[in-house]
């Protein structure tokens, strides 16, 4: 079986002649974090990128289907992102909320005007965590409440407050967290009580966020976080409108809604611009990073004047949320997603994937479950379709075989079962082709 080549692309690397691969690797063990993990069996060190590609310290080019971690949103290095950021940079770096800059204030309408509803207050800060952070703060002061309700295998951040939110036990050190944290199950057609067959399966589950604050709580909480498709999860998409119901039984009790939008917004899902908007919800905060920048440091909550007006009880600030580089980057970000129409070709590209591994799934026995919206794809591997045991080794290996033929996965779930697709939304259809090729040639390897 031939293996498939790269769609072709005008773009020579640069000659790297840094640090070699080796040497990288023994600063890294020695300086760097022990507890960052490396994907591939032979690490990958990428020293450039263009677009939806990107090249390793020998030249050889790879698609980039995990997009950085579902943070490459427009392309590696877009030309109109690159130089917003190069301009911004050669005129001024850095200039806290103390001062007023153009910058903050023409993004944050931008931004605001993306939102539904009256979603217009905008809070600039430089991660997902620290976004989540900020949000479950502002739940409990503004409701005066402060249980949380957040979804089992979820996954909201790594910090001391978000690492409560998170629900998978590898995300979370034996230290004291998740006082007043409260998880719900999992709305999850594949592996969850109801299943794709039942018609009633949102409400079901929306059923649980009500039992569970009348048996666990007081009766009062201040809030519900739900990713509005879970991510590190192993892109489960939840039953048509569960987030509606769900959102019914937190108001009830006097608390507030929030969407976490860190992976699914900015045009991903490609029917709508945010993740929630598919549900037919509209939350009262919604969070939102990673390709919100394109890859730099850049995070945002938005939410109502009414529960923006909390944070004037103390002094609030952040000495990078909306740094003037940031901020023209994710203006631009913004602009390219409009001009090149990113979010119609998620849609568009994002059915052509489904619909081959949708025939991949007929193919190979392994595949347990197919599922997500426009760019945001996953693909469950069991060993046994009945028992639907995680094929957790397996998964790994499918990863190594598809970085063999240039195709860089990443991977999702508990257990580390699903591969998870995520590339730049300018990918186009022969990337789309490659991608569900080498994923059925990685397959067959197995």
């Amino acid at each position: 079986m031939k293996t498939p080549e790269l769609p072709p692309f005008d773009q020579q690397p640069h000659k790297y002649s840094g640090p070699l691969l080796d040497e990288v690797a023994r600063l890294r063990k020695e300086f760097l974090n022990p507890g960052i993990f490396l994907y591939y069996k032979t690490p990958l060190m990428l020293v450039e990128g263009k677009m939806q590609y990107v090249w390793d310290d020998r030249g050889r080019r790879y698609l980039d289907a995990l997009g950085g971690i579902v943070t490459i949103s427009v392309g590696h290095c877009h030309p109109h992102v690159v130089a917003a950021a190069n301009e911004q940079n050669a005129l001024l770096q850095h200039s806290t909320t103390i001062y007023l800059h153009p910058n903050i204030a023409t993004y944050a309408e931008m931004l605001a005007a993306k939102m539904p509803g009256n979603l217009k207050v905008c809070y600039f800060v430089n991660s997902g965590s620290e976004a989540n952070d900020l949000a479950l703060m502002m739940a409990r002061a503004y409701t005066g409440n402060y249980d949380i309700i957040a979804l089992r295998n979820s996954y909201h951040g790594g910090g001391a407050s978000t690492m409560s939110l998170t629900a998978h036990h590898t995300w979370k050190f034996n230290v004291p967290h998740s006082f007043g944290v409260h998880h719900a199950l999992t709305p999850d057609p594949y592996r969850g009580i109801y299943g794709r067959d039942d018609a009633d399966a949102a409400k079901k589950y929306a059923a649980d966020v009500k039992e569970l604050i009348q048996y666990a709580t007081s009766g009062q909480i201040a809030g519900f976080i739900a990713e509005s498709i879970q991510g590190v999860g192993g892109y489960v998409v939840f039953p048509d409108g569960y987030l509606k119901h769900a959102y019914e039984h937190v108001r009830a009790a006097g608390g507030v809604c929030i969407a976490d939008e860190v992976q699914a917004g900015f045009g991903r899902t490609g029917t709508h611009f945010w993740g929630f908007e598919t549900q037919d919800a509209l939350p009262d905060i919604v969070t939102m990073a990673k390709g919100i920048g394109n890859g730099c440091p850049l995070a945002a909550v938005v939410t109502t004047p009414e529960i923006a007006a909390t944070v004037t009880k103390r002094t609030h600030f952040n000495t990078f949320g909306g740094n003037p580089v940031v901020c023209a980057q994710g203006k631009a970000v913004l602009e390219v997603i409009e001009r090149e129409n990113l979010q119609e070709n998620s849609l568009k590209l994002g059915r052509r994937i489904l619909d081959g591994l949708e025939n991949l799934k007929e193919k190979h026995d392994i595949v347990g479950d197919v599922r997500g919206k426009g760019l945001m794809l996953g693909v469950e591997m069991v060993k046994d379709r009945k028992t639907k045991e995680p094929a957790k080794a397996e998964c790994a290996q499918v990863v190594e075989n598809a970085r063999e033929m240039g195709l860089l996965l990443g991977k999702g779930g508990l257990f580390g079962q699903t591969i998870r697709f995520a590339p730049p939304m300018c990918i186009n259809e022969a990337d789309a082709d490659f991608i569900v090729d080498v994923l059925d040639r990685s397959l067959a390897q197995l």
